[in-house]
């Protein structure tokens, strides 16, 4: 099947970025929310991109006009009706994932795909609430879009080879390179490891071993990582890191992932607004 029509459920700033790659790309996207003003803010924060790349030559007015022709704004599912493929980028809530799935099995027509952007939740689960769990997998885009170039391609237990083969050169045919994620495993491959490296660098401050700033500067210039994990962790929320360590906790049942009681510590000062918007070099001080 080929896939011309994209639908992406989300208009935040994952969903609004992918909407923008996929016209990019040449597909017609049919980029939808609730409200219309997140839809809205997601092309007011697209047009901001293009400017800045046509200051830079990379890209022409015409150009412009070309990818926002592909993009149709919507705050109805029901648009979703005759699209080849949808990527559901909602919040992390397992149950108003399934919901949505539920909706998206019975509004698009059979022989479409559905793929979610999750970051580490159950892909069988959520195609367990369709009727074509065969063509549900998981599409995991980088924050940003536009500029990360990795998107993960996981199997659910009854994803088909033909799912991934299609989910895939949909994502290569954006600029993406793609890595395929064999078993549908909390964390998938990169926030596994991201993971692992942030849990144990926050107990090397629990340990008095060196300061949250200086393990961000040992980890850049030793490893030559862009951002150390106190830092990525802070740009990515301290909230989504506790989150994640406390999901692989009950789902492993390994004592490895349960969050380091500093985590604890600096999530519930923000909680009591003592630290509200605080992030790891706040705590050190």
């Amino acid at each position: 099947m080929t896939i011309s029509k994209v639908g992406v459920l989300g208009a935040g700033q994952m969903g609004g970025g992918i909407a923008q790659v996929a016209a990019q790309a040449g597909y017609q996207v049919i980029l939808n929310d609730v409200d219309i003003t997140f839809v809205n803010k997601a092309l007011s924060r697209m047009e901001a991109f293009f400017n800045k790349s046509i200051e830079k030559g990379k890209m022409t007015e015409e150009q412009k006009k070309e990818v926002f022709g592909r993009i149709i704004p919507s705050t109805n599912m029901a648009d979703f009706g005759d699209v080849d493929l949808v990527i559901e980028v909602v919040v992390e809530d397992l149950e108003l994932k399934k919901k949505v799935f539920g909706e998206l099995d019975k509004i698009c027509k059979p022989e479409a795909y559905l793929a979610t952007n999750t970051s580490s939740m159950p892909i069988t689960v959520l195609a367990s609430a369709t009727k074509r769990p065969e063509r549900v997998a998981g599409m995991h885009f980088f924050n940003p879009p536009p500029l990360m170039r990795l998107v993960e391609v996981i199997r659910g237990y009854f994803t088909s080879d033909e799912t991934v083969e299609v989910v895939s050169k949909v994502a290569q045919k954006m600029g993406k390179t793609t890595v395929e994620v064999k078993k549908d495993s909390p964390g998938f491959i990169v926030n596994r490891v991201m993971m692992a490296h942030y849990i144990e660098a926050i107990r090397l401050v629990e340990e008095g071993v060196a300061s949250p700033r200086d393990i961000d500067t040992a980890v850049k210039l030793g490893l030559n990582y862009p951002m150390g994990p106190f830092e990525l962790n802070d740009f990515a929320g301290v909230d989504i890191g506790y989150f994640v360590a406390n999901y692989f906790y009950e789902e492993f049942k390994d004592p490895r992932w349960n969050p380091p009681q500093t985590l604890k510590a600096l999530i519930r000062a923000g909680r009591l607004g003592r630290k509200t918007g605080a992030g790891w070099y706040d705590y050190n001080n």
